[in-house]
């Protein structure tokens, strides 16, 4: 028996397990499938004799980074609303993005109406879904394995994942060592996963691998005793199973802050902006931010000395001008900070803020974000006047309660934290 080397540069990669233990993963893990894997979620297409890649492609781009259960319901919103690719192209970005708000990443939403739009054009020109795995690469945000996964589910072809959960189950099957966060171990990962591969029952295969990730060879509790590959699983004879994957330690994130304006009319109605295309929450609807940090540039840790002198070093302030907010400080809200501060309105408490009282916390995938409401109401002249400003700015506003906001417009989780306070 030889150990699978991560770090080696040799095409020819060796493999941990014998030949028989390579041969007969696949028979073992199909055999446990079959009795005990999830054969209801409702875009699999296992036992179906024309699959529909359409529906493969969707539940992936969903399915990345996001759990089953949290996707389950968007899934059969999308699937409601959007029945074909024909569909999802067709419809407006503001459509979609509302379907989306609230399932994350939203850069997936941005890839996955770019992608139907990709997949209509070549439909129209060959009849057809892409039939090869590189087609499908071509398509705006499916990589690898996610073209693997249809190919074998939604196209019942040959196909090879190595996804998350995949990773975590061959790297304690073959205690590999490696950083699965480097390029070596990936390329090592991936070899053995197309060594187990079954030419025939890829996509069952691919399923039944998701499956053990999900259910049994999870983080941090893993049922070793329920596993089909447990007798030779290395990781397990060691009694180390949790030390698989091997990871990087992650730098803790750091945190940015952030005042989050509701600015109303007479009537009660908020401001909305829909943010740019690029950058966080892309095509979303969002109140204008003000983006803040401390006085002494340190940007971490608590705020212990509220009532003392030091305390004032530890009041935020807006930074409008600062480097690392440019990219989420849109233009909008350069507008409305120009605005509010020309005719000396503010929303309270503004500059008066400690970090402890940021009552919302929101973490994206970089970055920790604190939000701290502040209300102001304008009178009719002011939202006329602000409106004209934004408008000239052919920058796209909405003015709507919180309730039709939710209702119609796409909103990050996030804001509706806000609303909901």
């Amino acid at each position: 028996m030889t150990q699978l080397n991560a770090n080696s540069n040799s095409p020819n990669t060796i493999f941990s397990h014998s030949i028989t233990s390579l041969n007969s993963l696949a028979p073992r893990l199909l055999d446990w499938f079959a009795e005990n894997g999830r054969h209801d979620l409702p875009w699999q297409q296992h036992q179906t004799d024309t699959p529909n890649p359409y529906i493969v492609w969707l539940s992936e781009v969903m399915l990345q980074q996001t759990q089953v259960t949290t996707v389950l319901p968007y899934f059969a919103r999308f699937m409601e609303s959007f029945p074909t690719v024909q569909d999802l192209a067709a419809a407006e970005w503001d459509m979609v993005a509302e379907h989306w708000a609230g399932l994350g990443y939203y850069a997936r939403a941005r890839n996955l109406h770019k992608g139907a739009k990709q997949l209509v054009a070549v439909i129209d020109e060959t009849g057809d879904f892409p039939q090869t795995l590189a087609g499908w690469e071509a398509i705006s945000g499916v990589g690898p394995s996610t073209a693997g996964a249809i190919m074998a589910m939604g196209l019942h072809r040959y196909g090879v994942i190595c996804d998350g959960n995949v990773k975590r189950v061959l790297t304690r099957w073959a205690a590999i060592d490696g950083d699965i966060t480097k390029s070596a171990t990936t390329k090592a990962l991936w070899a053995l996963a197309e060594r187990l591969t079954p030419r025939e029952n890829s996509g069952l295969f691919a399923q039944a691998m998701m499956d053990m990730g999900a259910t049994l060879c999870t983080r941090s509790k893993p049922a070793c005793l329920l596993c089909p590959l447990q007798e030779d699983c290395i990781a397990h004879a060691q009694g180390r199973e949790t030390d698989y994957p091997v990871k990087a330690k992650k730098q803790p994130k750091p945190s940015k802050f952030s005042n989050a304006l509701l600015i109303k009319d007479t009537d009660g109605k908020i401001l909305w902006l829909q943010r740019p295309d690029n950058g966080i929450w892309g095509g979303l609807w969002s109140l204008p931010l003000q983006f803040v940090e401390k006085i002494d540039g340190k940007v971490s840790g608590k705020t212990t000395a509220k009532n003392s002198e030091a305390s004032d070093d530890k009041r935020l302030k807006v930074a409008s001008n600062e480097k690392v907010y440019e990219a989420e400080f849109t233009t909008a809200e350069q507008i409305i900070n120009e605005w509010l501060d020309k005719l000396n309105i503010a929303a309270a408490p503004i500059n008066k803020t400690l970090l402890d009282d940021a009552p919302i916390k929101h973490s994206l995938t970089h970055f920790h974000w604190y939000l701290t409401p502040q209300s102001l109401t304008l009178t009719n002249e002011q939202t006329a006047d602000l409106t004209k400003a934004l408008q000239v700015a052919e920058i796209n506003i909405n003015w709507s309660n919180a309730k039709d906001a939710q209702a119609t417009l796409g909103l990050p989780r996030a804001m509706v934290k806000i609303l909901e306070q």
